[in-house]
């Protein structure tokens, strides 16, 4: 009946007596574990069928005592005998120290699965390790999502009332209007005043997708923001840089915070006052709790696991998913592997209940067109990319069509998606020897 490998501590049988001998004395005392019990949490077999046997009874309506039950189990043939079977129901009901204990019981239940999980996992972990032609890549997301399914198997809040839930509704609200919590119930301010007027913020659970053609500042905007909220905010941002070094980042991050402009700092040609400017800046952003990694090539579950390890993050950062790797299979259908990375991705948002700013490219669409300015459309290897993000927004400056326009140091924020409210265009000021976007003081509509 017991495997002594797995040890004592992986189950506890009169954990089990106890949670089946309660509800036969009281049926409603099996509604007060049905959200934590499944049947597989028993690990006695006989055990287990009982109480599959109770949720079948459940279902169909039919009372739960020892005369139905046992007709129950008699029908499935768990027992050699009735007599062996009607023995043993009576003792479950003879067993139980007291009907009102029984969800302390369901959760010793629950303990002693998860240990047996664990268990089960780190032998197949070891298992698959062995085998010979194993990509190690592939390997590690697999153990991490094996692993992290134990935990959310069973991290469901479950169905709540709505009267409750808009206790909490105007509970968060007087929280807002009191400005208690910081980024617990606002979204994150990217400091850039007319676009946090219209996302409200960067929000947690979001996908945020920024997107532009090359050279129009996409990389330089997300690192402006993360600055932006780290330094003001004490917020803490772990950025993934597939494209650039973590030196070239940090280049970029010294330049505009320094003031110094970004070919200096790339030629080595300062000035005295520079070295004073640099080594202010410098010690300002030691303090600054921005992580970055720049690892090639990193899948949705590498990063969701270093953020988990990292704690406490703010807001991802990802630049860019086009140069991502999918952690499943390699398939030759690029849209298809771009539809599962950014499922992957509002997927890692949601369970880490934090905003995702993933930068992304776009077609050559709007360099052929008339009108350069980006749309959902443009969304290179689209495939789910747009229904899968919150907020798509397109970096658009039109000096870099027209070099002749009337505000050359003038960018767009084209907020072509939000999910949270109304779409629209914000104008921003670009620097492009700082490699650095301010707020303007107007604000170019659609109409």
């Amino acid at each position: 009946m017991y495997d002594d490998n797995l040890g004592l501590q992986s189950f506890s049988v009169e954990a089990e007596q106890s949670v089946l001998g309660a509800i036969l004395l009281n049926n409603q005392s099996l509604l007060n574990v049905m959200e934590i019990l499944r049947p597989d949490y028993f690990y006695v077999h006989v055990n287990r069928e009982i109480y599959s046997i109770f949720v079948n009874m459940f279902t169909m309506g039919t009372p739960i005592d020892i005369v139905t039950v046992l007709d129950g189990v008699s029908a499935a043939k768990i027992f050699e005998s009735d007599a062996e079977a009607k023995i043993y129901l009576t003792d479950l009901a003879n067993f139980v120290p007291t009907t009102t204990n029984i969800e302390n019981y369901a959760n010793i239940l629950q303990e002693k699965y998860y240990i047996r999980s664990l268990t089960d996992a780190a032998r197949e972990i070891i298992d698959r390790s062995s085998t010979a032609g194993n990509d190690a890549r592939a390997l590690l997301d697999w153990a991490e999502q094996l692993i992290y399914g134990i935990r959310r198997n069973n991290s469901g809040k479950g169905l709540q009332v709505i009267g409750e839930i808009i206790v909490g509704t105007y509970d968060r609200l007087q929280k807002i209007v009191q400005g208690a919590g910081d980024g617990d119930y606002l979204g994150i301010a990217t400091e850039y005043k007319l676009l946090d007027n219209i996302l409200m913020g960067l929000n947690k659970s979001d996908l945020i997708l920024l997107a532009a053609r090359p050279a129009m500042g996409k990389t330089a905007f997300a690192l402006n923001i993360a600055t932006n909220i780290a330094l003001s905010q004490k917020k803490k941002v772990a950025i993934f840089s597939l494209e650039m070094s973590k030196e070239q980042l940090v280049t970029r991050i010294l330049s505009y915070t320094a003031r110094i402009p970004s070919r200096a700092l790339k030629t080595g040609a300062l000035e005295v006052e520079d070295w004073n400017s640099l080594a202010a800046a410098a010690h300002e952003l030691s303090s600054a709790m921005i992580y970055i990694d720049d690892t090639a090539n990193i899948t949705v579950p590498e990063i969701k696991a270093k953020v988990r390890r990292l704690g406490g993050v703010d807001l991802v950062i990802i630049d860019y998913l086009q140069l991502m790797a999918s952690s499943g299979r390699r398939n030759d259908n690029r849209v298809q592997e771009m539809s599962e990375l950014t499922r992957s991705l509002k997927i890692m948002a949601k369970e880490l209940n934090l905003p995702v700013l993933t930068l992304s490219q776009l077609s050559r669409s709007p360099d052929i067109r008339n009108e350069h300015e980006p749309r959902l459309s443009d969304l290179r290897e689209s495939g789910s990319i747009e229904q899968d993000a919150d907020v798509v927004m397109f970096l658009y400056r039109e000096s870099y069509y027209n070099k002749a326009c009337e505000h050359p140091n003038i960018a767009e924020c084209i907020i072509a998606k939000n999910r949270h409210g109304e779409t629209n265009k914000v104008a921003l000021s670009w620097d492009g020897q700082y490699t650095k976007f301010e707020n303007v003081e107007w604000n170019k509509r659609e109409t």
